[in-house]
């Protein structure tokens, strides 16, 4: 019997698809999950005429694999991850290569990495984005970790991965240890901040001026056609036009204002903190789905708590316009410092990340892909030390004129009461950093007349102490 190429293990929505994807490029795949059950339902069900083939036992998957065998993990991030590579470790050589596919926080891939290597096997953490559909047709693939492990799997990841609009594919090394998992992770955080940008908008438009679903839904499938074309904006326009079954009503309408998460997002504002990054959009993105959580004292303060009306009294066109520049400019300034925060860890932990590289893999597949990536490419053709896209001349252009458009939403979004954190943190982040002086001397003061923290001057070196 032909030997496999390749093993997924995790038989999960992810895991199917991904087993299959890999299968139609011509790669005959083994496939083993926990419960066995899952295992023969695949093979008789969406595997069935396929090269995948399935094991239910460690031992059996290992048997089955040529060597170097490359074995696929897509469990659940965490001690699930840990408990696999325990159980099947025993049953690998030297030189095998294990991948866990799932959303793994990249310290946990660190560790695994040291602790593999250290017993002669390769270990891979791979970021992959695109959701259920991806996973089948093309999702983008991020790998780090041992670059050994990626030469021996890349032409099936290569085969395996999006192509953009060019035929290049979404898949490249990100660097050694866990790279490749916290380039996903800022990929998530930079999608949580696009995701409330576009809720807040929404907000805007559906409240303040009344739009209903349909007509939002033909507004946001025009703006896909320009400046602001990506996946995000085009799978918004299909939402705001799919009607309820039941009730013939909008189904966005119908669903609990109640957002969800699983930590990436979390995860990528604590190691911003960690490592001193200024990720304000990010930030407000991840605290509004924490907020959106509290229904039951949101609707108590609802009734005991008064505030403006939303209520629109000015010229409708105008703040539709205004929150099309608006929500650009926003979008970038997110990207901005999701990049920037790269930057600083690609740095701080050794990866070498290519922020180039990483716009070019974004561009398929992933669920921030986006038109705008191929401007910062070329942002970083231009120059590769480039700190944050706010200094390239491109962006500058792109986001200095559209200031006043996200000005005059946030007024009038405010003035209604409608929140809009993370709209407003755009605009805080970009004027803050255009700030030649901020009011920090103020809190310096504080910090050394209450700790004896010192503070530095503008007119004279070293640090100083005042008794105030």
């Amino acid at each position: 019997m032909q030997k496999a190429k390749f093993a997924m293990v995790g038989l999960g929505v992810m895991g199917q698809n991904l087993a299959l994807n890999v299968a139609n490029k011509g790669y005959p795949v083994a496939v083993y999950n926990r419960t066995e059950e899952k295992t023969r339902e695949f093979l008789a069900g969406p595997a069935k005429g396929k090269a995948i083939t399935g094991a239910y036992s460690y031992p059996e998957l290992a048997e089955m694999l040529e060597q170097p065998r490359r074995i696929m993990m897509m469990v659940k991030a965490g001690p699930a991850v840990d408990a696999v590579i325990a159980d099947i470790k025993p049953h690998l050589d030297p030189g095998d290569i294990l991948i866990d596919g799932g959303n793994s926080l990249y310290e946990d891939t660190e560790r695994r990495t040291a602790e593999l290597e250290a017993e002669g096997l390769l270990f891979i953490g791979t970021g992959i984005s695109g959701g259920e559909e991806g996973a089948l047709n093309g999702p983008s693939i991020m790998p780090g970790g041992s670059r050994e492990g990626w030469e021996a799997l890349q032409g099936i990841l290569t085969a395996a991965a999006a192509k953009a609009w060019d035929g290049e594919p979404c898949v490249d090394y990100m660097g050694p240890g866990g790279a490749g998992h916290y380039v996903k992770m800022v990929h998530n955080g930079i999608e949580y901040a696009i995701m409330q940008l576009i809720a807040e908008v929404y907000d805007v438009l559906s409240r303040g001026l009344g739009m209903g679903a349909d007509e939002l839904g033909d507004l946001f499938g025009a703006w896909n056609e320009g400046d602001l074309a990506s996946y995000l904006m085009e799978i918004t326009a299909d939402i705001f036009k799919k009607q309820d079954e039941d009730t013939g009503r909008p189904l966005v309408d119908l669903i609990l204002d109640e957002a969800k998460q699983k930590g990436t997002g979390k995860w990528t504002s604590q190691n911003a903190f960690d490592l001193g990054a200024a990720t304000h959009t990010i930030n407000a993105a991840v605290t509004s789905r924490i907020i959106s959580g509290m229904k039951e004292q949101r609707l108590a303060a609802s009734d005991l708590i008064n505030g403006p009306q939303p209520n629109f009294s000015g010229d409708r066109e105008t703040l539709i316009s205004a929150a099309q520049e608006a929500l650009y400019a926003s979008v970038i300034i997110a990207y901005a410092q999701g990049f920037d925060l790269m930057q600083i860890a690609s740095g701080e932990y050794h990866y070498a990340l290519d922020m180039k590289k990483i716009a070019k893999i974004w561009r398929a597949g992933c669920i921030i892909r986006a038109d705008l990536l191929e401007d910062i490419m070329r942002a970083f053709d231009r120059d590769q030390a480039l700190a944050n896209l706010l200094l390239d001349e491109h962006f500058r252009e792109a986001v200095v004129p559209r200031q006043g458009a996200l000005r005059y939403l946030l007024t009038h979004a405010m003035g209604m009461g409608i929140p809009v954190l993370s709209l407003s943190s755009a605009l805080a982040y970009f004027d803050a950093f255009r700030s030649a002086r901020l009011p920090a001397n103020l809190t310096q003061a504080q910090r050394d007349y209450f700790g004896a923290h010192t503070y530095r001057r503008v007119d004279k070196e070293g640090s100083f102490h005042t008794d105030w």
